[in-house]
């Protein structure tokens, strides 16, 4: 309508300049639109407009003057006074205009508008101005002439493209979208254009350089022979192709959807023409990156069909719909390689755009199975290699591997196991090492560890690739460049908490050095720096296999490593010990007096290397057959030491220095004895008796006298006392002739260290040499209070408790305020601070009071008189208890154990006399313990010894007694401290293990009040209460990690961590071990533990109870379902019948029934209230009634202890009877099986008195065997017969422990986290059961089992056969019309020119949504029109657009489907105009007169009006109406979804064009 109102203008005016003119004054947005129609009307060369050249000049003129004075004024600025909706409206009719203006004036308007458009673009002016500036280029681009300006223009428009940032990327997107290819069409800048997007260089952003060649399409991949007259051809470019990838696996949608059109664009144009081509390989070494050949047209066709299917596929991130299709990727690679060539076909890397993309899916799953098919793809095809392949493996596969739940275990793979993507990683790097060539191998793996310390990697994944590295089979490949990457990764390791994975981690990448080090290329220094990084405490031990495979591969390569720069000849490994030692001892003089203690690198570097080479030297020995082993190579390492030694205790004037590093090597040595007693500790332990005298008289002197002065002093006097505590242990363990010298030191240790403590300086202000002398001597005071306990002096104990008695408790040191100039540097660098010298001074103190107070907690003399004692007694302990308190308010959190050990003496004394004191004690202790709840090192520490305080037998027995507020604060921390093992794993088995092993493993010597410690297990029984049922449901990634640690504990010794590490046993598992094995315990004779069950078990029935109330339903594995489950675990009956009624899941179902039926069996009285349970209503019944008929399937172990078996037989026989004509399905199953085994038992015993039932019975019971068919009841009937709880499990002999937490648990589909092996029971020692505890094992033919619930076994049973097909024989396939899906970012486009942007279909169909007001129902439709390739869809504002539901619903077809805001007023105006525009107005409504949808014939330009959710279509608009359609209904709802309505009537109208399309 509007190209005749513009022609008719145009022909009735004389003049069309004039019109121009006319029009553009003023310029409203109606104006502008106006104007570019008649511009429009007049480029076309509009025929009834008058000739002449006079008429065309001055239209030229005009033209002219519009571009200049109109239309880029409008660009830059608008008018004034127009903004919103009508400046959008402005500006995109200028856009137009102007390229009008530009088609009637050619090439001058063009370069006019260039120039001044580069000049803006130089001058810059902000994003507005740029796009204005681009706009003007747009227009002028397919004009442009000037080969200089057409360079400049390409240039400017390609740095707008590489520009970053939020304000440049509207300006880069309009260059990509409008103006590249604007630029593109002319001919003569394509070549720039081409060679500026992928020529060399840096590459602009992979985001606007597929725009750009997605709009270049038709020039660079002409659909036709004549659109190839540019000479550029995309095929041919490799770094087209290389965008093209990018694109494919780019994280933005839009990306990947544009580089897939480009893919098909090209495979379309080359399946077309049958082409020959091949593009140039990329490098000298590449294979070609596309190609294509007639004679192979139609199997490339197939290769490329799948691989997009396979890209289109991946666009949905629904694992259901993707893992179908990737054994099509099998396919791919058997195309891709030649068999006879044994080279790709095809790039590879196409195939790893599809890895990557699954790598980078945001579902973990999905790339959890790209990693997975591509281990197991390379592992299991022979792939010829490629370097892009390794590069693959160390960037993206990598990547993709450091996320710690790819490695989680698979549903059905059993607790221990190691989880596949571990085993395939081990397979993988193996076999894929060994196709390498030799050259390669080395480079490779080199790369692969340094990218384990590229990236802070979590425990779990470090753990598995170090395991994959240690399982490579040995190759000599790794210099000292992978020696030190190594390192670099042992480094990563130290960062996790996780102790056991950290040192699991460590061995495997010490296995991985031994395997693969090329001991040529490394000396044997840097081997020893490698070793000394890993932590003997977690990982090498001398005890360990780990440590023997070492010497092992030392022996094998000695005389074979690369000399060290130092060395002229090739070293041996005892020439390189023995120069170590003789050089660690060997002292500079100028540091002869350093006053800084030296750091223990070297002692612990020298240590190690020692006892390595005396292993080696005993292996080489042994080896040989020598019997008698003289250790001669392990005497010449020690010497040097020895001599050193000797002369300690003679000479003064050793260097301090040397002193020092002897001292640190000799500790290092004395700390290895612990763990090994063999012929080389033994020799070594040997050799270091001779200097112990020196020794000891070297300590005494530097300890007692005022050598240590300085606050560097302290860590020697630390490495002292630690020395004096070995060197008593050593003389106690070999020999007993040092035992008076040892006694002799100590005694004069702890006198001078005390005369010190005593002596009183009168100056204000204190020296530092005093003040350190003080803090040295209190250390060596805790020393000699250990020592007590392994040389018992009775003198020296009690000048200790005299001394004691009198100190000050809390005394603090103030700090000196200067120092001597000497000491300065020290002290400046100093690793203790004066607050921690003052802390350690203060805990020292409280050291020496535990000890005394363990020996006399009243701080008095046995002899005193006991009226004495009496009256001073309280008094002190009330001081000391408050002195304490004030110790825990000034000491750091991790100095207060002592302080604890002494409140648990001093509070069970004082919780009567002073119950608020103690309990102001509980507080602070608590919230010390809190406090520290977020740290790792020091927390376990304290938690142990506040539950040895809080929990200690007396304070729980005197607290219980008195029922006071103790008690109850008590009873607060328990529920406390269970509510932080929620969050902190490991908190509630500390507490749970103590109270259990001093409940009922009292110590001998403990001073309990109670004359049975066990009483305290009655009143704080909620404690095992709580055990019996504890746990949490956890987090994947928690429960990740417990496997993870499961697997390495499944191990054994073949990992050393296992050995080295000590288990914490704070598995959750724990909790209810230790609870059920402290059950296990209790004597059922015994009066008190008999009680103590009663008592746990109604409390056990009380918590069921109260979760059942709290939630009549729960889901299978809930919190409920496990709390349930856990109850009934451990129990026997009375309330049992009534927990039976409830709605529960099964495995609660089974234990609820086996604990009825061992009830019955042993107290056969109790069968009349089993009865019972049958008489209530069937509405009562209905979800419990078959938990009571399973129970009578075992009615024949009931009835072994009932004397009238006959009248139990006859009752059974009546109840099941009457349940096996049910109207349930369910039940009469239940209740048929049950009589089948009643029956059987009735045969048995021969009970006469039944023979006139048996003709009903057997008949009954042979019908249900012999159904005939196919159907559910026959295959229901034999399920439940075979179903574990029927057919193989037996009530008595299968009661064990294994049965009731692992086999039932697994068998009844629990989740496996609440699985407890038997193994967890052995690995528990602190509850040992006795030798005689028979009921451990399952029987072995129930362990065989496999989980099975025949109610839900009809469910997918054809499934194991699915899963194994190798090929899927069809997939789900997403459908993407490429021809018509060419991206667009300019949104805001005129929909006309949109679709044609779009390369939409010719559809004529409009979709009128202006009633509509709910944003789901219209974002559903903007999806199926868009899907359906409506022209438009008309809504009622675009407001909408913005909406989150809309958006949700839409899912971006918004931005591909033409959208028209026509407001529900302007319908009626609307709709006339599309009448006179050929349109058919038809109404989704029922009327009158309304036709059947099945039986219309849509006209071609159909217009859909669909009505208001609720009101439908108003009645003014339905006489606007030509026509109305109605969807036939067959059902009682009166209408359907405004959506699904306006879906139907889309899809009839798109059938029916496309049936009249095909007979065209």
């Amino acid at each position: 309508m509007e190209v005749v109102l513009a022609d008719a203008l145009l022909s009735r005016c004389g003049d069309p300049a004039e019109v121009l003119r006319a029009v553009c004054s003023p310029l409203s947005a109606e104006g502008a639109e106006a104007l570019r129609l008649l511009l429009q009307r007049l480029a076309a060369g509009c025929p009834l407009l008058p000739p002449g050249e006079a008429e065309a000049e001055a239209l030229r003129r005009a033209a002219w003057e519009v571009a200049l004075e109109r239309c880029r004024p409008l660009l830059c600025g608008g008018e004034a006074g127009v903004c919103g909706g009508e400046r959008v409206r402005v500006v995109r009719a200028a856009r137009g205009a102007l390229r009008h203006c530009v088609q009637l004036c050619g090439a001058p308007l063009a370069g006019r508008l260039a120039r001044d458009a580069l000049a803006e673009l130089a001058a810059g002016g902000g994003a507005g101005a740029e796009l204005a500036a681009v706009e003007a280029l747009v227009a002028a681009a397919p004009r442009l002439e000037e080969p200089e300006v057409l360079a400049r223009c390409v240039a400017a428009a390609l740095e707008l493209v590489r520009e970053e940032g939020e304000r440049e990327e509207e300006a880069a997107a309009a260059v990509a979208g409008r103006l590249l290819p604007a630029l593109g069409g002319n001919g003569a800048a394509l070549p720039l254009v081409w060679e500026g997007l992928l020529g060399e260089g840096e590459p602009p952003r992979a985001g606007p350089v597929l725009l750009a060649l997605s709009a270049l399409a038709d020039a660079v991949l002409p659909r036709s022979p004549h659109g190839a007259g540019s000479g550029v051809d995309a095929r041919l470019c490799p770094r087209f192709w290389r965008v093209v990838q990018g694109g494919l696996t780019e994280r933005d949608g839009l990306c990947r959807k544009r580089a897939r059109y480009l893919l098909k664009r090209a495979l379309d144009l080359s399946g077309g023409q049958r082409a020959e081509l091949r593009c140039p390989p990329d490098g000298p070494d590449e294979s070609s990156l596309f190609w294509w050949c007639a004679e192979e047209n139609e199997k490339l066709l197939q290769f490329w069909e799948t691989y997009i299917l396979i890209m289109e596929t991946l666009e949905g991130n629904q694992i259901h719909v993707i893992k179908p299709v990737l054994p099509k990727l099998n396919s791919l690679y058997d195309h891709a390689i030649s068999g006879e060539k044994g080279c790709w076909l095809f790039h590879p890397s196409w195939h790893m755009c599809i890895y990557k993309r699954m790598f980078e899916s945001e579902n973990k799953t999905l790339t959890k199975e790209g990693v997975l098919h591509f281990l197991e793809l390379c592992e299991s095809k022979h792939l010829p290699n490629a370097l892009d392949f390794s590069e693959f493996i160390i960037g993206p596969l990598m990547d993709a591997l450091s996320e710690s739940s790819l490695y989680s275990r698979t549903p059905g793979q059993s607790v221990g196991t190691c989880p596949p993507l571990g085993m395939r990683l081990q397979k993988f790097l193996a076999a894929y090492l060994m196709l390498l060539p030799e050259e390669e191998k080395g480079i490779f793996l080199l790369k692969f560890i340094q990218k384990m310390t590229s990236r802070h990697w979590c425990a779990v994944p470090i753990l598995f690739l170090s395991m994959a590295l240690a399982n490579i089979p040995a190759c000599k490949v790794l210099g000292t460049e992978g020696l030190h990457a190594l390192r670099d990764v042992l480094q990563c390791t130290m960062i996790t908490h996780q102790i056991l994975l950290r040192g699991a981690a460590q061995c495997y990448l010490l296995q991985a050095a031994l395997h693969l080090t090329d001991v040529e290329k490394v000396s044997l220094p840097e081997v020893a720096n490698f070793l000394l990084s890993l932590r003997p405490e977690e990982s090498l031990r001398r005890d360990t296999l780990l440590w023997m495979e070492l010497c092992r591969w030392l022996q094998v390569n000695d005389r074979g490593f690369r000399k060290s720069m130092n060395s002229e000849h090739q070293e041996i490994l005892c020439q390189y010990v023995h120069s170590l030692v003789g050089k660690y001892l060997k002292t500079p003089p100028s540091e002869g007096e350093n006053c800084f203690m030296p750091d223990w690198f070297e002692a612990k570097l020298v240590a190690t290397m020692i006892l390595l080479a005396a292993d080696v030297e005993q292996m080489r020995n042994e080896y040989s057959g020598k019997s008698n082993i003289e250790w001669i190579e392990l005497e010449t390492f020690l010497n040097p030491l020895l001599d050193v030694l000797m002369k300690l205790g003679s000479n003064a004037y050793i260097p301090t220095l040397k002193t020092d590093k002897s001292l640190q090597l000799l500790l290092k040595l004395l700390q290895s004895s612990h763990k090994q007693d063999d012929g080389v500790m033994v020799f070594i332990l040997k050799s270091l008796l001779t200097p112990m005298e020196s020794i000891l008289q070297f300590l005494l002197r530097r300890l007692t006298t005022n050598e240590l002065n300085t606050v560097g002093d302290l860590d020697r006097c630390d490495l002292y006392l630690d020395l004096i505590r070995e060197m008593v242990n050593l003389g106690l363990k070999v020999t007993w002739e040092k035992a008076q010298s040892l006694k002799n030191f100590i005694l004069c240790l702890a006198n001078a260290s005390i005369r010190n403590l005593q002596e009183r300086n009168c100056e204000e202000e204190p020296a530092l040499k005093d003040q350190i002398k003080k803090v040295s001597s209190m250390a060596s005071l805790t020393v000699v209070c250990e020592m007590m306990g392994q040389i018992p002096e009775a003198h020296l104990v009690d000048a200790l408790r005299r001394f004691i008695s009198c100190w000050p408790f809390n005394e603090v040191l103030k700090k000196p305020s200067h120092t001597a100039e000497s000491s300065s540097s020290c002290e400046e660098t100093a690793s203790q601070g004066w607050g921690r010298i003052v802390a350690r001074y203060v805990r020292d103190q409280w050291i020496c009071l535990r000890f005394i107070l363990n020996l006399f907690p009243t701080l008095s003399q046995g002899n005193e008189d006991n009226s004495e004692i009496l009256s001073s007694t309280a008094e002190k302990s009330i001081k000391i208890l408050e002195l304490a308190l004030e110790a825990l308010t000034i000491l750091p959190s991790d100095q207060v154990l002592p302080v604890f050990a002494c409140m648990k003496v001093l509070v069970p004394k004082l919780l009567q006399s002073a119950e608020s004191l103690c309990i102001e004690a509980f507080d602070l202790a608590w919230k010390i313990i809190s406090s520290l709840s977020n740290t790792q090192l020091i927390f376990w520490s304290n938690l142990k010894a506040f539950v040895q305080f809080i929990f200690d037998t007396e304070v729980l027995a005197v607290a219980a007694r008195a029922k006071g507020q103790a008690y109850e604060k008590i009873k607060e921390i328990i529920f406390k401290l269970i509510d932080m093992s929620a969050t902190k794993t490991g908190v509630f088995n500390v507490v749970l293990t103590h109270c259990c092993q001093s409940w009922i493993f009292p110590l001998v010597n403990e001073r309990s009040a109670l004359t049975n410690p066990f009483l305290n297990a009655g009143n704080y029984c909620e404690l095992i209460t709580e055990a019996c049922v504890f746990g949490t449901v956890f987090r994947r990634d928690q429960r990740l990690i417990q496997d993870v640690h499961a697997f390495i504990e499944s191990l054994g010794e073949k990992c050393a961590a296992n050995v080295v590490t000590e288990s914490t046993f704070r598995d959750d598992h724990y909790v209810r071990v230790c609870a059920i094995k402290f059950l296990c315990l209790l004597d059922g004779s015994n009066t008190l533990h008999k009680t103590f069950m009663e008592d746990i078990f109604i409390k056990l029935l009380d918590k069921d109870e109260l979760v059942s109330r709290s939630r009549t339903r729960y889901y299978a594995n809930s919190l409920h379902h496990r709390i349930k489950n856990r109850t009934f675990l451990c129990g026997t009956l009375d309330k049992v019948f009534q927990a039976g009624f409830g709605n529960n899941q099964a495995s609660v179902k089974y234990f609820i029934e086996w604990i009825v039926i061992l009830s019955l069996h042993k107290y056969p009285q109790f069968l009349n209230k089993f009865w019972d349970c049958f008489s209530y209503d069937e509405e009562k019944l209905k979800t419990s009634i078959c938990t009571f008929l399973s129970v009578l399937a075992h009615f024949d172990i009931i009835l072994q202890n009932t004397s009238e078996k006959k009248a139990a037989l006859k009752k059974a026989l009546i109840v099941v009877l009457q349940w096996c004509f049910n109207h349930n399905f369910s039940v009469r199953l239940y209740a048929l099986i049950a009589l089948k085994k009643i029956w059987a038992v009735c045969r048995v015993l021969h009970v006469e008195e039944f023979e006139a039932l048996t003709p009903v019975i057997e008949s009954s019971l042979q019908q249900v065997e012999n159904m005939h068919g196919t159907g559910n009841a026959r295959r229901n009937w034999q399920r439940i017969q075979d179903h574990f709880f029927f057919a193989t499990f037996h009530p008595l002999e299968d009661y064990s422990l294994e049965t009731i937490f692992y086999t039932l648990p697994r068998l009844s589909e629990l989740a496996e986290d609440e699985w407890i092996s038997l193994s967890k029971f052995d690995r528990f020692p602190e509850i040992p059961l006795p030798p005689t505890f028979q009921w451990s094992r399952s029987a072995t033919k129930l362990l065989d089992l496999k989980p099975s619930d025949w109610s839900q076994q009809d469910m997918g049973s054809n499934s194991a056969e699915t899963d194994s097909q190798t090929e899927w024989t069809d997939v789900q396939k997403k459908i993407i019309p490429w021809k018509n899906s060419t991206p667009s970012s300019d949104l805001e486009m005129v929909f006309q020119d949109r679709a044609a942007k779009l390369g939409k279909s010719n559809s004529r169909l409009i979709v009128v949504a202006s009633l509509i007001d709910k944003p789901t129902n219209l974002g559903g439709l903007c999806r199926t029109s868009e899907i359906f390739g409506a022209s438009a869809l008309v809504v009622g504002s675009l407001h909408y657009v913005q909406d989150k539901q809309f958006q949700h619903l839409s899912v971006s077809a918004e931005q591909w489907l033409p959208l028209v805001e026509v407001k529900p007023s302007q319908l009626v105006d609307y709709l006339q105009q599309k009448k006179t525009e050929g349109y058919t107005i038809i109404g989704v409504e029922q009327t009158a007169k309304s036709f059947d949808l099945t039986e219309y014939s849509f006209p071609e330009k159909s217009l859909l009006l669909l009505g208001n959710e609720h009101e439908g279509i108003p009645a003014n608009l339905i006489h606007q109406l030509d026509v109305c359609v109605e969807i036939p209904q067959q059902g009682i709802i009166r209408s359907l979804n405004v959506h699904v309505s306006g879906a139907l009537l889309i899809w009839e109208y798109t059938r029916q064009q496309v049936i009249r399309q095909k007979q065209k």
